[in-house]
């Protein structure tokens, strides 16, 4: 005679059910406090799976815009530095114009024109780092200012025809929708400077400069002090537009720091298990799988011969 177990069928495949469940739940709960995620799958997040990719996604546009705002600012920054030190030579020259003006002596006048010629030149045609021309606009392949010397300014109709600088200055996208102007033209902050170099050069081919100026040198200079003062102007006023620029960059840089930590914040947030519960659930699971295989195991064992003689 054989002896049947008392545990029937159905009551063997729900604890092998329950035994899968805990097992699973186990294993979940292992890779959560593993990881430090919530899931590796999507279907972990269920209907939370887009908002998620959402958040990633502009956490993502956010830390882009941030880096290129901060490559503008090092641009910027350079540029003022090259503007400033451009305001400062357009000062020189209104100095060097006035004090032969008041002085009557215009001996050094043409040597001080030459070398702020000079290091005008340089600053328009200076370069960035990836070799572009800073202010040539569009047309960053070449040199802005085609003049080397007074004497080449010379040989043209008028400063204006020293420049081959582009039409479109630079700009960068800071956000969705927004962009702030970063750049400025040669032509546009040069022009008058270069034009008070040539006349005062024009000049003084019709009429050197000496140790003693005539009343027509004097009468010219002391006009030419305006003309050099509204240069400076142009000059001082691109500097004022860099560093506006600069100010708008900074606070870009910050809205695009916010919007990236709160955007991260909400991937967090969808992502990242509570380790505390996570830790708790993991204990529930190992001793819910533990239970569960220890009534298996007795269920197993039982037959009726556990009841017999009772």
């Amino acid at each position: 005679m054989t002896i049947q177990r008392v545990a029937t069928g159905s009551q063997q495949q729900a604890l092998l059910q329950q035994i899968t469940r805990a097992n699973v739940a186990l294993v979940q709960s292992q890779t959560q406090v593993s990881s430090g995620k919530v899931s590796s799958t999507y279907g972990g997040y269920g209907d939370k799976t887009a908002v998620l990719e959402a958040a990633r996604a502009a956490a993502a546009r956010a830390d882009a815009y941030q880096q290129t705002t901060k490559l503008a600012l090092d641009q910027v920054d350079l540029q003022n530095t090259q503007l400033t030190a451009l305001s400062d030579i357009a000062q020189q020259l209104r100095d060097a114009v006035t004090k032969a003006s008041g002085t009557g002596d215009g001996s050094t006048l043409m040597t001080d024109v030459n070398s702020l010629f000079e290091q005008a030149v340089q600053i328009l045609n200076s370069r960035d780092a990836n070799g572009n021309y800073i202010y040539g606009g569009e047309k960053d392949n070449v040199p802005p200012v085609t003049a080397n010397s007074i004497s080449d300014l010379l040989a043209l109709p008028d400063a204006a025809s020293a420049f081959q600088n582009g039409t479109q200055t630079r700009s960068v996208a800071t956000g969705d929708g927004q962009t702030i102007k970063t750049g400025a033209l040669a032509s546009d902050i040069g022009s008058q400077l270069l034009q008070a170099m040539r006349d005062v050069a024009a000049f003084n081919q019709t009429e050197a400069f000496g140790t003693n100026l005539s009343g027509t040198q004097s009468d010219f200079l002391t006009g030419m002090i305006q003309s050099t003062t509204d240069a400076a102007t142009t000059v001082n006023n691109a500097t004022a537009v860099n560093g506006y620029a600069y100010s708008r960059l900074e606070d870009a840089a910050s809205q695009q720091q916010s919007y990236s930590t709160l955007y991260k914040g909400f991937v967090s947030d969808l992502e990242d298990v509570d380790m505390g519960e996570a830790v708790m659930r993991l204990n529930q699971n190992q001793v819910a799988l533990q239970a569960a295989l220890q009534v298996s195991s007795r269920l197993n064992q039982l037959s009726l011969l556990n009841f017999l003689g009772n």
